[in-house]
């Protein structure tokens, strides 16, 4: 059976599956995939952190190692103001060989173009010495307590082992396979509120300004850069997201002063560092204040070998390009599956993602499962 990877790609976004809501999107992967062969195994997970419960799905063809996986999820972003869309965004339309619709770009389309090339790889293979295997998400987009993360705890328990894998995100800047991601920046987040004493604004001596020194503190982390960069990261960047006092009174100094600032870290630092680097900076400073912290993922890299030239080979052979190995953008679930196997992301375009009118191009969906296919057949070649 011979999958077709725009269909696919229709019936998923069809689904309404705005992260954690499911909306059959998992029913449906799970049926073809059942359909090929793959033993599949539907995994609801909640937690204390956060108790939406989240359907994923793992899925898994033939014995034994090497076992090649595929990650992603089905799980979308809002959609937003449905009347700034030209058609609805659950949906999927095609126009001008485009496809229209919220997932189009980020990314059930990668997920139909995996299964597709997977089923031109069974039928034209009799046997094989390995296995592959999907782990697909309904959390992504979300807290992502309850999908990538809690299904490798889940393999382990399972004793079941993933030897690489490919991570169907949006990766291409302005050409199919112009970049591919062999690694992420991590990403900390801090909310810090400096305690003062509320007063006139005629009498400061009788008061205790907090938002003087909350200011000071930003300053300080801003001025002087945390470093210059790395051979495969960009330079780490602190970005002051929102500064909040809530007072409407021009005469009269806070009691409070609030402010939020996210830092995206290359592998020169770690989340802990930085945390100790914005307490120390808040003791110069602050005095009395409250910091909390929310880690969303440390740096990470696979180092260019045996994986990510594989997935450039395939690029190259299908497009004639020569990918960009890169570690630009925000966090994606490989940052869990790093830490049980090599892991590199190629996908489509991300020109569009999380956008209205979100989309893709027919072309660059079936050169995605063209080029998925050849990464499947070399893996198994080697």
């Amino acid at each position: 059976m011979i999958i077709n990877p725009i269909k696919l790609s229709q019936d998923l976004i069809s689904c309404k599956s705005v992260t954690p809501i499911d909306d059959g999107a998992i029913g449906i992967l799970r049926g073809v995939l059942e359909g090929l062969g793959f033993s599949c195994y539907a995994l609801d997970f909640t937690s204390k952190e956060d108790p939406a419960e989240v359907r994923n799905l793992y899925a898994r063809i033939g014995g034994g190692g090497p076992n090649l996986c595929f990650a992603g999820h089905t799980d979308v972003v809002p959609p937003g103001d449905l009347r700034l869309w030209a058609h609805d965004p659950f949906d999927p339309v095609i126009r001008d060989e485009i496809l229209y619709g919220r997932g189009a770009s980020d990314m059930k389309t990668a997920i139909a173009a995996w299964v597709a090339a997977v089923s031109e790889f069974l039928a034209e293979r009799e046997s094989f010495i390995g296995s592959l295997s999907l782990l697909i998400t309904g959390d992504e987009e979300a807290l992502a307590f309850n999908g990538t993360r809690k299904v490798l705890e889940w393999l382990k328990e399972r004793n079941e082992k993933i030897d690489a894998c490919i991570v169907g995100e949006p990766t291409s800047h302005t050409r199919l396979g112009d970049m591919i991601k062999i690694g992420r920046r991590g990403s900390i987040s801090f909310t810090l509120t400096v305690q003062g004493a509320q007063g006139h604004a005629a009498y400061p001596q009788l008061a205790d300004n907090p938002v003087t020194r909350l200011i000071n503190i930003l300053h300080d982390l801003k001025e002087k850069p945390l470093d210059e960069g790395t051979e495969f990261f960009q330079k780490s960047n602190l970005e002051v997201t929102t500064i909040d006092v809530g007072n409407p009174a021009a005469n009269v100094i806070p009691a409070l002063a609030t402010a939020k600032f996210n830092i995206r870290f290359n592998d020169r630092h770690s989340a802990k560092s930085l945390e100790f680097l914005v307490r120390e900076m808040c003791g110069k400073y602050a005095g009395k204040y409250d910091l909390t912290v929310h880690v969303t993922g440390e740096a990470f890299i696979t180092p260019p070998g045996d994986l990510s030239g594989l997935v450039a080979g395939a690029v190259k052979k299908i497009t004639g390009l020569e990918p960009e190995l890169s570690t630009t953008g925000g966090t994606s679930d490989a940052r869990f599956i790093r830490e049980i196997c090599p892991v590199v992301e190629c996908g489509l375009l991300n020109t569009t993602a999380h956008k209205i009118d979100e989309c893709a191009s027919e072309a660059d969906i079936r050169s995605l499962a063209a080029i998925y296919k050849e990464i499947i057949a070399g893996f198994f070649r080697g």
